[in-house]
């Protein structure tokens, strides 16, 4: 038997052969994290239609942006920050100070353990949970979910004027 014969029979009945060629993308676990997205969202999805209010017409701008800065500052605390580390130790390893009380890690494991390393420590791939946990509580629970959105705008402006304030404070030492 060749190579790619034997190659072949090892690979039977696994849908994901030959997609990486490493063998290092987790696609059994992706599958299973988006099932888990798409549940989630479904049952919020239904949650909120059979709600008193039912979902909304439309999405203010207000609101849009308010739940855009929102998610954008819970992904960089959730995958970057310092104090939130603990929670993606059994899915990363260390990889050094990233700045402004963010760490960078990577990724360690295989499987589930990588899949989960992987989502927790990308904003862009935590972002869709995030907005649609945001999305969802706006429609259940609108009050407590634009206070808890305005506290994170406001952190993110706070950083911004952080910043700034410190570039400030190099430009004037460097004149």
């Amino acid at each position: 038997m060749t190579e790619q014969e034997q190659g072949t029979q090892s690979n039977q009945g696994n849908v994901f052969a030959g997609y990486s060629p490493d063998k290092s993308k987790p696609l059994g676990p992706y599958a299973g994290l988006v099932g888990i997205y798409g549940a989630a969202f479904a049952g919020l999805m239904a949650t909120s239609l059979n709600s008193r209010g039912g979902l909304p017409h439309e999405v203010s701008t207000r609101d849009l942006l308010l739940l855009g800065v929102a998610t954008h500052k819970l992904t960089r605390l959730i995958t970057k920050d310092w104090v939130t580390s603990p929670f993606r130790a059994p899915f990363t390893r260390y990889d050094g100070n990233g700045g402004a009380g963010e760490v960078n890690e990577e990724p360690r494991g295989e499987g589930w353990q990588k899949a989960m390393g992987q989502l927790v420590t990308c904003p862009w791939c935590t972002g869709p949970w995030v907005a649609g946990a945001l999305a969802f509580g706006l429609v259940l629970a609108p009050r407590p979910t634009r206070l808890i959105a305005s506290i994170f705008v406001a952190v993110t402006m706070s950083d911004f004027l952080h910043h700034a304030y410190d570039a400030t404070k190099k430009a004037a030492k460097g004149k």
